[in-house]
């Protein structure tokens, strides 16, 4: 039996962008799966949801805010964080916003369903689905390190899924990764 506690084996994957004393952003974290992980990690972290019962055990780990993001202003504005985290969230008119709040050298891990989830249960609305190639498009600027469009069998739920790892790039000169690739978390 899977263990819906435990964080997102794409979080997982990349061991490199949760750098002790980094900033961290999970947004729609939920009751905190990732965000606990990434506070072991000792990352220092903000939760934004809109589920503010859902946040109260959180505050003694990380900056909390409670918002509908979709229906109230962006709450990040100008804000950056050196890993910004969104898992099985979807909502399109943020995608910019999202990807701006990645700091120069950070990461943006994002995965969430895809078109052909439908097929096979909820969420079943295109709203909530990525179309094809939707989530590399999203992320235009920064550099895709892994990039996954399909049915991932192995999940606690099975599902079709888009997942990407991006970077932002420090800037002008920045022409080295300072990542290890490895499917193997424990060869990082």
């Amino acid at each position: 039996m899977h263990n819906i506690d435990k964080p997102s084996s794409w979080l997982l994957r990349w061991p490199q962008a949760m750098r002790p004393d980094a900033s961290a952003l999970d947004l729609a974290c939920g009751s905190g799966r990732n965000l606990r992980h990434l506070a072991t990690a000792g990352m220092r972290v903000t939760g934004v949801d809109r589920d503010a019962a859902a946040l109260a055990p959180l505050k003694h780990i990380a900056e909390t805010i409670a918002i509908d993001i979709e229906q109230s202003p962006w709450p990040l504005d100008q804000r950056q964080f050196d890993l910004v985290l969104v898992c099985n969230y979807l909502w399109r008119p943020l995608l910019p916003q999202i990807v701006a709040c990645v700091a120069p050298g950070g990461w943006l891990i994002y995965e969430t369903f895809a078109n052909g989830q439908q097929s096979i249960g909820r969420p079943s609305r295109p709203d909530f689905l990525l179309q094809p190639g939707e989530l590399l498009e999203a992320c235009a600027g920064l550099r895709i390190v892994a990039f996954e469009d399909g049915f991932d069998a192995t999940a606690a739920n099975p599902r079709y899924v888009q997942r990407i790892a991006a970077l932002r790039d420090n800037g002008p000169g920045d022409l080295f990764p300072r990542y290890a690739l490895s499917r193997d978390p424990v060869l990082q």
